[in-house]
C-alpha cells in the first residue's frame, strides 16, 4: 500500500496531485465530491455572441513568489495567457462607490497631494499620522486589519481605503480580518520600528533583514513566462478562454499520467492507524498511506471527528461565508462612462453589493457589456435572509447596477449563482489556529497534509503554491 489520496478536485487538490507526481511519481488517486473538478473556478463559454462569463475567479496576479510558481505551472501546461499590462485601463483605473457617487481612486503619485472623493484630506495626511503617531500601545500577537489600519492612517484610510479592499479579496468585515491575512510584514514593521513608515524605510536602509522573507523570489529558476511578465510588466492575467482552462489541464495532464481523478465521489470518514489512514468511501474502506486534504476546513472537519474531536473543534473555528455572483450582458459596449478594472462598495455605504468587475474593460467580449455583480459576503444573511429566490438576487443586483453605474437598459442575458460558504475568513488570531492544527497534526504523526483557501491565503496563487510547498514537506521514501 504505497497510495496516496487526493480529497478534493478543486485547483488546490489538482495542483497537490500535480506536484506529488511530480515529486514521487506514485499512483495515487483525486476523489472530488461533484461531478467536476476546478472548485470554484467556472467559466460559462457564449461563444457564439463572443463572451464569456466567471463565475469565480477571473484574472491571477504575476507578483512574488506565488505568482512565480502559477506562471511556472501555466508554461508547463502550455497554456495561452492573455495579459493585462500596467498601462492597460484595467490595471490603472479602480474605483469606490461612496458617498453617492463612483470616486476613481488615485493611480499616481500625484493624487496623494490632492483631496480626492471620498477622502476629506489629501492621502498624505495619512502618512504623516503613521509618522507621528507613537508606537504600538502594546506588542500584539494580532489584531484586526481595520484597527491597525485606523490606529496608523485615521478612520477615512480604514473605512474607504481598507475595508472595501477587503471585501474585494475575501467577501468579509476589516473589523474581524486578521492584520496577518494581509499586511503582515506591515504589521511586523510597526512591532519593531513602532511605525509603519519607519519600518518600510528602515528595512530598505537594511536590506539583509528581508532577505528570509523576500516574496519576489521564485521558489526555483523563474520560468521564460515570469520573465516575460516581469519584463512587459503585466498587471494581471487570465487564459484564453477563460480561467477553467487551468484546472481542465491540469486534469487533463494528470489523466495522461495515470493519475485517477474520481468524480462523484465523497469521501464520508477518515480514519488514522500506524500504518497509515483509511478513507470510507461510500460502502467501501480504502487504505492509503497518506492524504493530503485540499478541502474547506468545515468539509474536513466532521470526517475526522470521531477520531479526533478536538482537530475537528479546530477546524470548525475557521469561519466561512456565502456570495452572490450575478453576471449581466448588454448588447452595446458604450455603456460604462467610466472605463477600469471595476468597483468596490465601502461596507459603511450599506449597500448588498460588495463590488462590480467590469469583465469587458478588462478582456475583449465582443461588442458586449459584461458586468459581475458580487453581493452578500459577511452580511449576506443581514440582506437576504436565509434562501433567497434567484429572482430576487438578480433584481437586487440590476437595480444597483442601474444606481451605481446609471445604466438605464435591461441586460439581454444573466446568470446568478449563490457560492455557499465558499471564501473561508482570516480572523484575527487565524496564523495561531492554523498552527495549532498542523501542530495536532504532527504531534499526533497523522498521515495527512493540509493544503488550500483555509490555511495559506485565499487567491488562486495562494492555494497553488500550499499544495506544491505540502507536498514538498512530505519525506522521500528510503531507497535500500
Amino acid at each position: 500500500m504505497t497510495t496516496t489520496a487526493v480529497l478534493g478536485g478543486g485547483i488546490s487538490g489538482l495542483s497537490a496531485g500535480y506536484y506529488l507526481l511530480r515529486r514521487f511519481g506514485k499512483p495515487l488517486t483525486i476523489y472530488e465530491a461533484s461531478p467536476r473538478v476546478g472548485g470554484w473556478i467556472r467559466t460559462e463559454w457564449h461563444k457564439e455572441r463572443g463572451f464569456i462569463f466567471e463565475t469565480g475567479p477571473r484574472t491571477i496576479r504575476p507578483k512574488g513568489v506565488a505568482g512565480a510558481n502559477t506562471l511556472e505551472l501555466v508554461e508547463q501546461l502550455k497554456l495561452p495567457v492573455k495579459p493585462i499590462r500596467s498601462s492597460h485601463v484595467a490595471a490603472r483605473n479602480r474605483m469606490l462607490y461612496a458617498k453617492g457617487q463612483v470616486c476613481m481612486l488615485p493611480n499616481s503619485p500625484k493624487g496623494l497631494i490632492a483631496t480626492v472623493p471620498p477622502f476629506t484630506k489629501p492621502l498624505y495626511r495619512a502618512l504623516l499620522h503613521d509618522l507621528t503617531t507613537g508606537g504600538t500601545v502594546a506588542k500584539n500577537e494580532d489584531e484586526s486589519i481595520y484597527s491597525f489600519a485606523e490606529r496608523r492612517f485615521g478612520k477615512e484610510i480604514a473605512d474607504y481605503a481598507i475595508s472595501p479592499m477587503i471585501c474585494g479579496i475575501c467577501a468579509g468585515d476589516a473589523r474581524e480580518i486578521s492584520v496577518r491575512f494581509l499586511m503582515d510584514s506591515l504589521f511586523e514593521k510597526e512591532q519593531k520600528y513602532g511605525g509603519v513608515i519607519k519600518g518600510v524605510l528602515y528595512s530598505r536602509l537594511n536590506k539583509n533583514e528581508d532577505k528570509d522573507k523576500d516574496v519576489d523570489r521564485p521558489i526555483d529558476e523563474p520560468s521564460n513566462l515570469y520573465k516575460q511578465a516581469v519584463q512587459e510588466k503585466w498587471a494581471m492575467y487570465s487564459l484564453t478562454d477563460g480561467l477553467e482552462q487551468l484546472p481542465r489541464a491540469l486534469r487533463k495532464y494528470l489523466g495522461e499520467h495515470d493519475v485517477n481523478v474520481q468524480l462523484s465521489s465523497r469521501c464520508n470518514n477518515l480514519s488514522f492507524s500506524s500504518d497509515g489512514a483509511r478513507l470510507g468511501l461510500r460502502n467501501a474502506e480504502l487504505p492509503v498511506s497518506h492524504v493530503v486534504s485540499s478541502l474547506p476546513a468545515y468539509q474536513l472537519a466532521p470526517l475526522v471527528r470521531q477520531q479526533h474531536p478536538s482537530l475537528c473543534a479546530q477546524l470548525l473555528e475557521i469561519p466561512y461565508v456565502d456570495v452572490v455572483v450575478v453576471n449581466l450582458q448588454y448588447n452595446s459596449d458604450q455603456l460604462l462612462k467610466q472605463n477600469g478594472f471595476g468597483l468596490l462598495v465601502p461596507p459603511v455605504e450599506n449597500l448588498p453589493v460588495l463590488g462590480v468587475i467590469f469583465d469587458s474593460c478588462c478582456f475583449d467580449m465582443a461588442g458586449n457589456t459584461i458586468l459581475t455583480v458580487m453581493m452578500g459576503g459577511k452580511w449576506f444573511e443581514q440582506w437576504f435572509g436565509h434562501q433567497p429566490s434567484q429572482k430576487e438576487l438578480r433584481d437586487t443586483a440590476q437595480q444597483h447596477v442601474r444606481k451605481i453605474l446609471n445604466i438605464k437598459e435591461e441586460p439581454t442575458f444573466s446568470r446568478v449563482h449563490l457560492l455557499h460558504k465558499c471564501i473561508p475568513q482570516y480572523t484575527v488570531g487565524h496564523k495561531r489556529r492554523v498552527q495549532q492544527i498542523r501542530d495536532y497534526i504532527r504531534n499526533y504523526k497523522l498521515p495527512l497534509s493540509l493544503c488550500g483557501a483555509a490555511y495559506d491565503g485565499v487567491g488562486i496563487n495562494d492555494v497553488i503554491l500550499s499544495a506544491r510547498r505540502q507536498v514538498e514537506l512530505l519525506p522521500m521514501p528510503q531507497t535500500h
